[in-house]
């Protein structure tokens, strides 16, 4: 197994979902138990379900210098960087360490894939719109492009694509660079935002439920899309009263390309990598933000992996029935979630289940519960068995 790891500080961290903006909007709606899943009004052509659409993108104006790459993900992104003081957060560290020692990581599972549709629902003599016709822009590193020119850093630059579990691995992805001394901070960014192809296509695969996700629930029907953007900033150094990252895990079952392998082989490989890398036993856990995405086969796996790996004290939920699936953003967002979790206090319950799998029920939280929480994982689970777990230890008083 791999071998224990130095901790790496959070030194600053938000996330703007359908919940809200910045951190106190997301703990806010997690203490009154308030979902941001709506009915959709998104779509053009008409589908019946729940989506986490966040209020106020479309007015969203960007600076001058970025309207080229104009589009609703890069509009999310800047919205969300106007939350927590993170740019100016972010601005500081590229200050203190240099531009060439600041990575710049970002994970998206579908860029700016809304553009695309726009510009060729706008095709003129088989043209693109001038607005729409930058390369760039219809890229999968456009992301990357544009967060390039607002941060200026000028370290290691990389997107980070792999469905679900995308914006979890820039976790790592950070740690391994500055471990490796490739760079001193990280700068790690995780936005999607709704488009037709992302709710068509998961509908076709027949998994958005009609109503509001029910992640473990035994009536579960499928997962509800949202939309999201989260940022956080790793360091060698920082204050012990910030949270710290203290283990991660990958692993890749390649089962199949969009069911979990049977017995969780792959989710188990990676958990005990994120468990070794931090240097503590199952029952050190006190919290775990699972996957959850309300699917019948997701949960069902994750449901037999959580029972039979983690002791009944350790608390377990899936805040997808707040934010919906927010897809590439997932991992970064629910790394923010868990984070809110432990400085509160606070176990979020899971939102519109009743009735859990029974493996699961005595680990799982359906109601919020106060507990002392000092360490938490962050499960991401991707199409195509592609995993990430995520560990982290509260900030000492």
């Amino acid at each position: 197994m791999p071998i224990r790891i130095p901790p790496l500080a959070i030194t600053a961290f938000t996330a703007t979902t359908a919940l809200g903006r910045g951190r106190a909007a997301q703990l806010d709606a997690l203490r009154a138990r308030r979902s941001g899943l709506r009915a959709n009004d998104f779509s053009a052509e008409p589908l019946p379900c729940a989506i986490g659409r966040v209020e106020g993108v479309e007015a969203v104006e960007l600076p001058p210098s970025l309207r080229d790459l104009d589009s609703r993900n890069h509009r999310l992104a800047w919205l969300g960087l106007g939350s927590d003081g993170f740019l100016e957060a972010a601005q500081a560290a590229i200050g203190r360490h240099g531009a060439e020692r600041v990575a710049l990581l970002v994970a998206t599972s579908t860029a700016s894939i809304g553009a695309t549709e726009a510009a060729y629902t706008a095709l003129d003599d088989r043209r693109f719109p001038a607005l729409l016709a930058q390369p760039q822009l219809h890229a999968p590193h456009s992301l990357g492009l544009f967060l390039d020119r607002v941060f200026g850093a000028r370290g290691p630059c990389m997107t980070v694509s792999t469905a679900c579990s995308s914006s979890a691995k820039i976790f790592a992805q950070a740690e391994r660079m500055i471990r490796l001394g490739l760079a001193d901070a990280a700068i790690l960014a995780g936005v999607d935002s709704l488009c037709g192809s992302v709710l068509f296509g998961f509908n076709a695969l027949e998994l958005v439920s009609p109503q509001p996700c029910r992640p473990f629930d035994l009536a579960r029907n499928g997962i509800s899309i949202g939309e999201a953007a989260g940022f956080a900033l790793l360091e060698r150094d920082g204050a012990r009263t910030v949270p710290h990252l203290i283990g991660h895990g990958e692993s890749s079952d390649a089962h199949h390309m969009s069911t979990p392998h049977p017995q969780g082989l792959g989710a188990r490989r990676a958990i005990a990598a994120a468990l070794s890398r931090a240097g503590i036993e199952v029952d050190e856990v006190d919290y775990i933000n699972l996957h959850g995405t309300a699917t019948p086969k997701n949960d069902e796996v994750e449901a037999a992996v959580l029972a039979a790996v983690f002791p009944t004290s350790t608390r377990a939920s899936s805040t997808k029935g707040w934010t919906g699936h927010t897809l590439g953003a997932a991992g970064i967002v629910e790394a923010v979630l868990s984070l809110l979790a432990l400085d509160a206090g606070l176990v979020p319950g899971t939102l519109n289940t009743n009735k859990p799998e029974t493996i699961c029920a005595t680990h799982l939280a359906l109601a919020n519960e106060e507990r002392d929480l000092r360490i938490a994982l962050s499960h991401s689970f991707g199409f195509g068995g592609n995993n990430c777990v995520l560990a982290f230890a509260r900030g000492s008083a």
